[in-house]
């Protein structure tokens, strides 16, 4: 359902955007774009630096593993 709003939502701002001058019509949706980017290269660099902190942790088996070969 989010999909469904995102994609409508992009489709008015679109034809609001056609409608404007284009230097401001310009403005907008390159703001927009990089404001996206920006927000995914954060989004991902957060992502990072919880992953690169997560300890791995081996835990012993019943089994051996000369029963798994």
């Amino acid at each position: 359902m989010k999909l469904l709003w995102s994609i409508l939502f992009s489709c008015l701002l679109g034809y609001v955007l056609l409608m404007l001058e284009p230097m401001v019509g310009g403005i907008l949706a390159f703001g927009i774009l990089f404001g996206c980017l920006f927000r995914g290269l954060y989004l991902l660099n957060t992502l990072h630096d919880k992953l690169t902190k997560a300890e791995i942790v081996n835990k012993p088996t019943r089994r051996g593993s000369r029963d798994l070969i």
